[in-house]
């Protein structure tokens, strides 16, 4: 299943993608939350979509309205560790974006006053679906829900300047849009196997994949809920291939009016444009 939210910021509606387009699943759930992700796979067993409204997508929101903990993984690709001048990590780098920071996957990329070394990161998101606490690798991943394209937007400056506190430079409202949809972990197999892109104003920076991974999905996940319990709605984003503007000599930052697509198969595409707040 590919799940979706769609209508306008703090109106979004619940919907599916069907051969024909989005079917309206407000008469089935209010909305796609933490709170409804454990009801929504038998709220959804043999229901005839054609028979619900169709919904025009003008505007997709985050795939899921809110998230308790919006988890990160830091250099979790060798070249990318490489390319931002750091070891190659011997255990996973957790760090956690604001969940205040969640956005649509086409919603513009405000830069705060103050941002002058604003990055991009394209990733693979993990969503968890049920409660993980201690669980092996053999049974990480039956603890996934789904997954989703990630923009980890970042300012490096806040990042690892002055105090170098991660949480601070990933942090300001939208720099975590995710989406377009929220694709169900039957329907994407094997993690570990998708291609991923990023284009800066028409300009392929990021080329990866998946397989590439220091750290696995099934890993993190037993890693983390090792250290933590990892709850329904739960996001993990996963690392970043290199290609960054802060790996690139010399460096490039994002700047008002920049373009970024990005996308991992199956997953869809995200397209935002950068703008710069203003107070």
């Amino acid at each position: 299943m590919k799940l979706v939210r769609i209508g306008p910021k703090g109106a979004e509606k619940p919907a599916i993608a069907t051969e024909s387009g989005f079917a309206d699943l407000s008469s089935v759930i209010s909305d796609i939350t933490p709170d409804t992700l454990g009801d929504l796979p038998k709220a959804l067993e043999g229901l005839d979509l054609a028979s619900l409204p169709r919904i025009e997508p003008d505007r997709f929101g985050s795939p899921i309205s809110r998230t308790g903990h919006f988890i990160a993984i830091g250099l979790n690709y060798a070249d990318h560790a490489e390319e931002s001048g750091m070891p190659i990590p011997a255990e996973p780098v957790v760090f956690s974006k604001a969940p205040s920071c969640l956005s649509g996957p086409n919603d513009d990329v405000v830069l705060p006053q103050g941002v002058e070394k604003a990055d991009w990161e394209v990733e693979l998101a993990v969503v968890i679906g049920r409660e993980a606490d201690h669980v092996s690798r053999a049974d990480a991943l039956d603890h996934v829900f789904g997954y989703m394209v990630c923009n980890d937007v970042s300012e490096r400056a806040w990042q690892i300047e002055g105090t170098g506190q991660w949480i601070k430079g990933k942090s300001a409202p939208t720099f975590g849009p995710v989406g377009p949809w929220l694709v169900t972990a039957d329907e994407v197999g094997d993690p570990q196997t998708l291609d991923m892109f990023l284009d800066v104003s028409g300009k392929r920076c990021q080329t990866g994949n998946t397989r590439t991974m220091i750290f696995a999905i099934d890993e993190i996940i037993s890693y983390l809920s090792r250290h933590m319990v990892l709850m329904p709605g739960d996001i993990i984003t996963t690392g970043t291939p290199p290609g960054v503007g802060m790996g690139m000599k010399p460096q490039i930052f994002l700047k008002e009016g920049d373009t970024m697509r990005l996308g991992i198969s199956g997953l869809g595409e995200q397209n935002q444009k950068v703008l710069r707040r203003k107070a």
